[in-house]
């Protein structure tokens, strides 16, 4: 019979505030490079995603595999004739961030964050009664 890992509602926590907190981190690179049109590579900038996976069979929290660029996405061409990035057409491409996805991708990984916060305070106050209950 194989046994189930079960961590603890702490370590289950601060694994998702670390994930969310990364996310948050990135979505807000995307957003701040909405508008660049050229990175050191010659290329517009790439989203960015990060993958969140399970850390193991049960409740065991969640890691972060990797944060990956969005390839599945193709850039937007904007036309911008006087740009110097613009094509013989006058055409620039531009990141494949769209705003309001990664809006609503914050607002998510906040609500996320703030529920295994809420987790923490929630279990500190237990171990507060716990220790009150004991005296």
């Amino acid at each position: 019979m194989s046994s189930i890992k079960v961590a603890g509602p702490v370590d289950i926590a601060v694994s998702g505030l670390k994930a969310q907190a990364l996310r948050m981190n990135v979505i807000a690179t995307n957003i701040a490079n909405a508008s660049t049109s050229r990175t050191p590579s010659g290329q517009p900038y790439r989203r960015q995603e990060v993958l969140v996976r399970s850390t193991g069979a049960g409740l065991a929290g969640v890691v972060v595999g990797q944060v990956v660029p969005d390839t599945q996405t193709d850039f937007k061409r904007v036309l911008q004739p006087g740009h110097p990035d613009a094509d013989p057409g006058g055409y620039v491409r531009m990141p494949n961030v769209d705003l309001p996805v990664e809006m609503m991708s914050l607002v998510t990984a906040s609500r996320a964050y703030q529920a295994n916060a809420a987790v923490l305070k929630r279990f500190q106050d237990h171990v507060d009664t716990t220790l009150e209950l004991l005296r």
